[in-house]
């Protein structure tokens, strides 16, 4: 079975107290409840930059230019006890977009410190690469989840060079 082609993209500002990432909880379908960051799958015909930027308008109201995507490195997620569930993601940051985010039927989202990540409340795996990418480190991720779907089995990361 092949993985799902998806994409996320993580807005990033500066604040007074450090860097800020912007996520959002997850109101429908797959990771409802979760904080997940902004993104989903690529259609056909679509390239991942388009994709995001598509989705980022769907899911937060705001405007990307695909020009202004930080391509930051791939995490592929392995679900062993539900192959259907693999997804072969792209991951890309910003620093510019148009418009103020705001709730949509999917997401609400929510600025959030980078150095106080609410782990708690996301997907096991992103403690494991989201802090790294956003420090700026291009990687590539094999996240293996274990057969509870919900905890990591196993995280395997080597530096990411991009295609083009």
């Amino acid at each position: 079975m092949t993985a799902a082609h998806v994409t996320l993209c993580f807005l990033l500002r500066d604040g007074a107290d450090g860097g800020h990432v912007l996520l959002g909880t997850k109101k429908t379908g797959f990771g409802r409840g979760k904080v997940v960051g902004v993104g989903g799958h690529v259609e056909p015909g679509e390239t991942a930059s388009q994709a995001a930027c598509r989705e980022v308008m769907e899911e937060i109201n705001v405007v990307v230019a695909a020009e202004d995507l930080i391509p930051a490195g791939t995490v592929d997620f392995v679900f062993p006890a539900r192959p259907e569930w693999n997804m072969a993601t792209t991951v890309f940051l910003t620093r510019t977009w148009e418009g103020e985010p705001s709730e949509s039927d999917e997401i609400a989202p929510a600025w959030f410190p980078v150095r106080q990540l609410p782990v708690d409340r996301m997907w096991a795996d992103a403690e494991h690469w989201l802090p790294a990418m956003i420090a700026g480190q291009r990687i590539a991720v094999r996240v293996a989840l274990a057969a509870d779907n919900e905890n990591v089995a196993d995280v395997h990361t080597i530096d990411w060079v991009e295609q083009p």
